[in-house]
Order: structure tokens, then C-alpha cells, then sequence
């Protein structure tokens, strides 16, 4: 177990050039799914470590129940992080970075068993986190892990592309003009012009003098 910035995490995520193995949407999905799961239990881990060093408690007692949390962790947060991006793109309500927020608890049980003091924070934050006392709700993917950054923006692409062209194939249904020529057809008005009695009704005239 080791402090941001102190060592690599024990897992690591093979997001290597993310966008050349992206073809669809589900694509993304299982990367980032996989990349978030695979990086939960160092995350947990550095949170604990992380939150004890600004306490300045010694964080060598709790890296065994630092370890487990972690563990349990990501056993938690899997089911509902692979439901939701499993879930069509126009049916999904929430996002995979808010249920990822629910992992705070883990690393928060730990600390708080521990006896380690949660720092002071000020109303606005306390009010919008009441959960999380020692500040450490993910603000993005990279927050969990720098390599998760890249994948959560190419899956958040991937959906955007995809939403995109469901809403592009539907356009010219909802803006068909194919009846306009129709509605704009002057093709009866030499008919209507159509003179070509005129000479008739003239030599009916020359005839009657």
C-alpha cells in the first residue's frame, strides 16, 4: 500500500491507445468497466493511507482492513457499474462516475473504525457530502486511477456518438417534405391558361357577319 504519487498501483489497467480498440459504444463500456474494477482496491488503499497522512496518524495499522475494504469494494460496485452501462444509452438516468461516488463508504468505514479525525470542512462541502467526511469523493475517473481519465472520455465519446446518430437517422422522418413538390405542383396551369379555343370562338364570329 503506498500514497499517490509514491508507487504504481499493485493492478494496473491495460488502456493502452483506448480509442484503437473502440468500435462501438458497448466497447467502451467494458473497457471502462474493466479498468474501473481492476483499480477500485488501490484506490481504496491510497484513500486510507492518503486521508491518515493529512490526520497525521500512522497508517501502518489499518492496511490490512484498508486491503479487504478494498476488496470489497469493487465486489460492491461491479454489478451496478456493469448494469448501467449495460443499459441502453437513451434509458441511462445516471452516470457510471455517480455510482463510483457510492464507493466512498468503503475507505470511509475503514478511517472511521480506525479512530482517525476527519478533517474540518467548510458548510457547502459538508452539506453536498454528508457521507464523506474525510473528502474523498472522486471528482472524475482519473481521481480513481490517471489511466481511467482517457477511458471515461472515450466511452463518454462513444455514448455522445451514438446518441448523435440515433437522433441524425430520425431527422428526416420528423422533417420529410417529400409531399412538397405536391403541395407546390404548377403543372396544371396551362390548363388553365390553355387559350387554344380562341381561334374557334373567332371564326364562329367571322361566320355570323
Amino acid at each position: 500500500m503506498s500514497a499517490t504519487g509514491t508507487a504504481e498501483p499493485a493492478r494496473r489497467i491495460d488502456t493502452a491507445e483506448p480509442a484503437r480498440r473502440i468500435d462501438t459504444v458497448d466497447d467502451a463500456a467494458e473497457l471502462l468497466a474493466a479498468g474501473v474494477l481492476a483499480a477500485l482496491p488501490g484506490w481504496v488503499e491510497r484513500c486510507v493511507v492518503e486521508a491518515c497522512e493529512r490526520a497525521g496518524v500512522a497508517a501502518a495499522g489499518l492496511s490490512e482492513q484498508a486491503r479487504a475494504a478494498g476488496e470489497h469494494c469493487a465486489a460492491a460496485i461491479g454489478p451496478p457499474l456493469r448494469a448501467l452501462l449495460a443499459t441502453d444509452v437513451d434509458q441511462q438516468h445516471s452516470t457510471p462516475l455517480s455510482v463510483l461516488r457510492g464507493a466512498v463508504r468503503f475507505p470511509t468505514q475503514v478511517l472511521a473504525d480506525g479512530g482517525v479525525p476527519a478533517p474540518d470542512r467548510d458548510d457547502f462541502v459538508a452539506s453536498r457530502f454528508p457521507d464523506d467526511p474525510y473528502g474523498l469523493t472522486p471528482a472524475s475517473f482519473a481521481d480513481i486511477d490517471p489511466e481511467l481519465g482517457p477511458v471515461g472520455i472515450a466511452w463518454g465519446a462513444a455514448k455522445a456518438f451514438e446518441v448523435l446518430q440515433r437522433r441524425r437517422s430520425a431527422e428526416p422522418a420528423r422533417r420529410d417534405d417529400t409531399a412538397e413538390p405536391a403541395r407546390r405542383d404548377d403543372t396544371a396551369e396551362p390548363a388553365r391558361r390553355d387559350d387554344t379555343a380562341e381561334p374557334a370562338r373567332r371564326d364562329e364570329a367571322e361566320g355570323m357577319r
